[in-house]
């Protein structure tokens, strides 16, 4: 733990001492309008707590007050919308006493959750040397880190801290491996500033190793039916894939500490890297626990803030990279497919206002760390932040995902499957069998056969059936756990971003002189493809 490591104050004893919650200090980021700023803090159990918020030069521009509530001795408030800028002194007041919270700054707040590859800093990523060097030109992108903490009951305050509100350094950037500060925060966070070129906070709350389950609360696999399930941990330590696979698995544990203390803070959104440690644990009910964490996560923190934190909170999230090269299992192509809630691309109607950054063609089987931590952190933060620009911020005619199909049509007579996508495509890797296709009855037996690409045109691929014949029930791409080369898979838009792996259900919907238009379908379940 480091040096600076703060014990929050319980509420039990704060009694007489004023202060403010753990995670509010010098240099922090609060968020900007259109939403109001939730502060909170300790107090006299009755007393009025008088929040003060002032100009560089001193000029007061808001009071504040606020009642301390029994017998929590807890006070909150609520400041009016502002502006991007600073910096301003916050200064909290009882009676005789006073905290003052100094250069702090008005502008957009992310949070930053998951495993290992959100934990992996600066200091592990490709170019670390040039990365961190480059952090003196970003003194407005201001980093926190709690502490990793995992607890039995909801926690209403941080209980440790890593890194308190900072000024980013090469110091506290590339602290250590696996420590702090996030390189994949860092850069969304740096990539954004770009961008909106007003000052982003970043909030890192990640532990490596760790399942979906230990994030969600109680309620959240209350909905996917996993709670009665999962009274003891839930991952055997003997499915532990790597050394830094280590961190606690109990339900609901890393939510009480990590993620509940921090539901009054006004949030801009949530970027997420989970989902290795889930292609070895109730990995099909994933398509359920995703899904049930990000709106479970944004109505605890639309009311933990008093509503200023939106409803639909946008929530981006990076598709699993790669493992094993060589591995038969397809444990992280399902994951994939449901981390889209078995759509494919998001958003989508169960996960509105999310965003994806897709990883599987950024593979790197000789990273120091070990295959399932790629070292190429800049282009996954790239692909995220384009989501961020267009999701989160309504940027228009901004591309921020892949090419995906659309259309199908069997050429009966040639035995060629002409599939037809959303954007223009880039053949990049000519060689690889990346489709795959169903052909046999009943499909919970099916036999998936390689179909190759035989011509690929600005918006269409063809691929010949071999032994499929006419009777084509599923088709795939990129459903392996390995599927290409570094940024070499099969299909890309002109934008250099990839398409993103799928599974489809095919339909006959009407023929025509020799051809057969065929219905894409996301299928009901996978189970049923004997996946």
């Amino acid at each position: 733990m480091a040096a600076w490591a703060l014990l929050a104050l319980a509420p039990v004893a704060a009694g007489a001492i004023l202060s403010f919650a753990s995670y509010y200090g010098n240099h922090m980021v609060l968020q900007k309008e259109p939403a109001g700023a939730m502060v909170w803090g300790y107090g006299e159990p009755g007393a009025v707590v008088t929040v003060t918020l002032s100009s560089n030069g001193g000029l007061v521009l808001m009071k504040k007050l606020a009642q301390v509530k029994e017998p929590s001795g807890t006070w909150t408030a609520i400041l009016d919308p502002m502006d991007q800028g600073g910096p301003y002194t916050l200064t909290a007041r009882q009676g005789l006493e006073n905290v003052t919270l100094r250069d702090i700054y008005f502008g957009d707040v992310w949070l930053c959750s998951g495993q290992s590859n959100m934990v992996m800093t600066v200091l592990q990523i490709t170019n670390a040397s040039q990365e961190l060097a480059a952090t003196a030109h970003y003194p407005y992108v201001r980093v926190f880190a709690a502490t990793p903490s995992h607890s039995d009951v909801e926690l209403e305050d941080l209980e440790h801290i890593d890194l308190p509100w900072s000024i980013p350094t090469a110091e506290n950037l590339g602290h250590g491996n696996f420590t702090y500060f996030s390189a994949v925060c860092w850069l969304l966070g740096r990539y954004l500033y770009e961008a909106l070129r007003y000052p982003v906070g970043l909030v890192e709350a990640a532990w490596g190793g760790t399942p979906i389950e230990a994030w969600s609360s109680p309620r959240a696999l209350q909905a996917c039916g996993l709670l009665e399930d999962m009274r003891s941990p839930a991952l055997s330590p003997s499915i532990s894939l790597h050394q830094h696979f280590s961190g606690p698995q109990t339900p609901s544990v890393l939510w009480n500490a990590m993620i509940h203390p921090l539901l009054n803070m006004t949030l801009r959104g949530i970027a997420w890297y989970q989902g290795e440690a889930n292609a070895f644990l109730h990995t099909d009910q994933y398509n359920c626990t995703f899904p049930a964490l990000i709106d479970d996560w944004r109505r605890a923190f639309h009311a933990g803030s008093a509503g200023q934190t939106e409803p639909l909170l946008p929530f981006g999230f990076v598709q699993l990279s790669t493992y094993r090269r060589q591995s038969l299992q397809d444990s992280f192509a399902r994951l994939r497919w449901h981390q889209t809630a078995d759509v494919g691309v998001v958003p989508n109607a169960r996960m509105p206002r999310t965003f994806m950054a897709v990883a599987m063609d950024l593979c790197d089987e000789h990273s120091p760390y070990g295959s399932i931590h790629p070292q190429d952190k800049q282009n996954v933060a790239h692909r995220l932040q384009l989501g961020a620009r267009a999701v989160a911020y309504g940027e228009k005619n901004l591309v921020f995902q892949g090419p995906f199909p659309t259309r199908a049509v069997l050429e009966v007579t040639r035995a060629l499957l002409n599939v037809t996508y959303s954007q223009q495509l880039v053949w990049r890797q000519r060689d690889t069998p990346v489709f795959e296709v169903c052909c046999s009855s009943p499909v919970s037996m099916c036999r998936w056969l390689p179909a190759p690409m035989v011509a690929v045109g600005s918006y269409t691929v063809t691929l010949a059936l071999g032994g499929c014949g006419t009777l084509v029930l599923a088709l795939r791409y990129a459903w392996a756990e390995w599927p290409c080369e570094y940024q070499s898979c099969a299909l890309y838009n002109t934008q250099g971003l990839p398409a993103p792996p799928f599974l489809l259900e095919t339909l006959s919907s009407s023929s025509r002189a020799g051809e057969m238009e065929l219905l894409l379908l996301h299928p009901s379940s996978l189970l049923s493809w004997g996946i």
